[in-house]
């Protein structure tokens, strides 16, 4: 393979393209559940619950877009409010060791997030914009090769 070959020049556009392809999707998605409450005639909570998912997701892609890194907790977040979403949805006759199984896999995300949040600040370092994106990672390994 020639060394000359940068792959990073060719994943790069790919990633901003399919994150672009998710943020067109994740808007004609929020305009379908708005069409759905309209016909529906009544908001529920799981309806909110899924649109602050959508926003969440729409969030995550523009920090992507602008700083090319995605901060760990936003998919963490966006993982509390689904499980939340989904005890929601199913109602009041689950198994009670289900709720306590889901309601404890929120409790341990969150834990995460605490973690994560209060980690040193120099312990380490993530997807730096000159090294460790994901297309110069590749890049490197294969021009080791």
């Amino acid at each position: 393979m020639d060394n000359n070959f940068n792959l990073a020049k060719i994943i790069k556009p790919i990633e901003k393209i399919l994150l672009g392809v998710i943020a067109v999707l994740t808007v004609i998605a929020v305009l379908q559940e708005i069409y759905s409450i309209y016909i529906n005639g009544k908001v529920q909570l799981a309806d909110l619950l899924l649109l602050f998912i959508y926003t969440e997701v729409l969030g995550m892609i523009g920090i992507f877009y602008v700083s090319n890194k995605i901060p760990i907790t936003l998919p963490l977040f966006i993982a509390m409010t689904a499980i939340a979403r989904l005890i929601i949805l199913q109602g009041k006759g689950m198994d009670p060791i289900i709720l306590i199984y889901e309601a404890g896999a929120i409790l341990i995300i969150a834990v995460a997030c605490l973690v994560i949040r209060y980690k040193p600040k120099n312990s380490y370092v993530y997807q730096s914009e000159d090294e460790n994106t994901s297309a110069t990672l590749v890049h490197n390994k294969i021009n080791k090769k």
